[in-house]
């Protein structure tokens, strides 16, 4: 992965990683095609594993326009490819611990691999906005 191709490959990584949550989620609380009629209140019913990981696939979606708009933003201001290429890939990383950390009920861990996955993003836009 280099160059635009990699930044492409971030993003599509990180856009799809909440629904391999949401399929956890649905397979530990045993949906059926009939609880298709509304998926979110059979979620929202869950317990246990399957709770977590609609937990941890809802906190991936709102994380994720804070990690577009810094590599799109990186990308633009034509940060160097490898600085943008190692902070996505260690938020990438860091979301996948994030998630795993959630199914094993780990809190404490949970929220430190939390804030420095966020720290990812944000970085990319201080790094950004200093070259303004």
């Amino acid at each position: 992965m280099h160059g635009i191709d990699g930044i492409v490959y971030l993003i599509l990584i990180a856009c799809l990683m909440p629904y391999a949550f949401t399929m956890i989620a649905k397979i530990a609380a045993g949906f059926k095609a009939q609880d298709n009629q509304n998926p979110r209140e059979f979620l929202a019913k869950s317990t246990g594993l399957a709770a977590r990981a609609n937990a941890a696939q809802q906190n991936s979606f709102e994380s994720l326009p804070l990690f577009i708009a810094a590599i799109l933003m990186a990308e633009y201001m034509v940060i160097p490819q490898g600085i943008t290429m190692m902070l996505g890939i260690a938020y990438l990383v860091l979301r996948v611990v994030y998630g795993i950390c959630y199914l094993a009920n780990l809190s404490t861990l949970r929220s430190i691999i939390w804030f420095l996955s966020m720290a990812c993003p944000i970085l990319l836009l201080v790094i950004v906005i200093r070259t303004i």
